[in-house]
């Protein structure tokens, strides 16, 4: 945290954080510019001198869309309760491919950011924060190929639609939880960087993306409901396609992505001071 002397010559405090203190807004406002610079940096670098451009936000979950709906759809004939399988995967891949790109760019951003640490004083907390608002560009990019899709099967809109902003919430929360772990983890060890493909590739079979919650045994609910990218893909579901929604999914799942936030948070705090050291 950083205070001012209001004098002709400004003398700037560094000062460790409050014991309290989880996320300082207040600071994060007065460095506003440097983050929509870093946020707005990386949307341009991503698809930098590339022939399709953001084309490619669509590209990379429709082909994921057309394999599991040939895979899982017509070879294997999952139960997907009734849902087109193209629309059932559609409606879970859209969130997920936000997640899981959020989730690996936010763990890495120290790293890759490792540059700026030890040359100016800023909140820490940008670098994790800023993949999980920039992937958001993709995201509403990619929400194109959904509605595309969901008028292909004339779908309508239901008052559900009205648990939307909760749930893009919900989203942004999971991969910003995990990315404040995981950021301040890879400073110290690098072996995160070679292991977040292995957790992708874990957490797309851990959560109902290619079949649904409903086949998960009763016995075993209660702690699948635990998991938050479970809530996020069910509560999308429900709130696009107007079924019921899962209330026995989404509420302990949005209260793990809290939790897994706010301890994230703490733990990024708690290790800040030492970033600069270990790099």
């Amino acid at each position: 945290m950083m205070d001012a002397k209001p004098n002709s010559n400004t003398t700037v405090h560094i000062r460790p954080p409050r014991k309290w203190e989880v996320i300082d807004f207040r600071e994060l406002k007065e460095y506003r510019d440097l983050f929509f610079f870093l946020v707005w940096r990386d949307i341009k670098v991503l698809y930098a001198q590339t022939v399709m451009g953001f084309a490619w936000a669509i590209l990379n979950p429709l082909i994921q869309i057309v394999i599991f709906s040939i895979i899982f759809g017509k070879v294997a004939r999952l139960d997907t309760d009734g849902i087109p399988y193209l629309l059932f995967s559609t409606v879970a891949i859209i969130p997920w491919a936000y997640m899981s790109e959020a989730m690996t760019r936010s763990s890495q951003s120290l790293v890759s950011g490792q540059g700026m640490l030890g040359k100016v004083y800023f909140p820490r907390l940008i670098f994790p924060v800023t993949p999980v608002l920039a992937k958001l560009v993709d995201f509403a990019i990619s929400l194109i190929l959904l509605v595309a899709i969901m008028a292909y099967y004339r779908i309508t809109p239901t008052w559900n639609l009205l648990l939307l902003p909760f749930l893009i919430l919900l989203m942004m929360m999971v991969p910003a939880g995990i990315g404040f772990w995981l950021s301040a983890l890879a400073i110290r060890f690098r072996d995160v960087q070679f292991a977040m493909p292995f957790v992708i590739r874990m957490l797309i079979y851990s959560a109902p993306i290619l079949y649904t919650a409903s086949s998960i045994p009763d016995s075993y609910r209660m702690i699948y409901s635990l998991n938050p990218i479970v809530a996020v893909i069910e509560g999308f579901r429900a709130c696009l396609l107007g079924t019921p929604v899962p209330w026995e999914f989404v509420l302990p799942g949005a209260v793990v992505a809290i939790l897994l936030m706010v301890s994230g948070a703490m733990y990024f705090r708690k290790m800040e001071r030492v970033f600069v050291d270990v790099i």
